[in-house]
């Protein structure tokens, strides 16, 4: 069973995000920001992680970045759903820092599946 660490402050995407991917038959982890992201991605090791982009303490940005220093093959996904910026400029360089795939919040459901999966193998 392939393991995801999702990545984001507000709490109903969490429950949303974390419901769908255990239908999926995916383990779930969650955190509120960046800084406990890290903690839980060295602690856990997941297959994935999925990150929002604004958050406080640690913004994915900055996690994507410190993560991908650390771990050369780790697998991101980045969820953006704006702040002081449109969404596409955050996403951009959520891409420019390692993230293989970048989605607009809302996001389309069947479209991450299909990137999980394809991270996966």
């Amino acid at each position: 069973m392939a393991h995801i660490l999702i990545i984001d402050d507000d709490e109903q995407i969490l429950k949303m995000l974390c419901l769908t991917l255990e239908r999926e038959g995916y383990r779930v982890t969650t955190a509120s920001d960046g800084r406990k992201g890290i903690k839980l991605y060295k602690e856990t090791l997941a297959d994935v992680i999925i990150t929002d982009i604004v958050m406080p303490e640690m913004e994915g940005l900055e996690a994507i970045r410190k993560l991908r220093k650390e771990f050369k093959d780790i697998k991101i996904i980045a969820l953006s759903g704006g702040g002081f910026v449109n969404p596409k400029e955050y996403l951009k360089l959520a891409k420019n820092f390692g993230a293989q795939y970048t989605f607009s919040k809302p996001v389309e459901i069947k479209e991450l599946l299909k990137a999980i999966k394809e991270l996966i193998g």
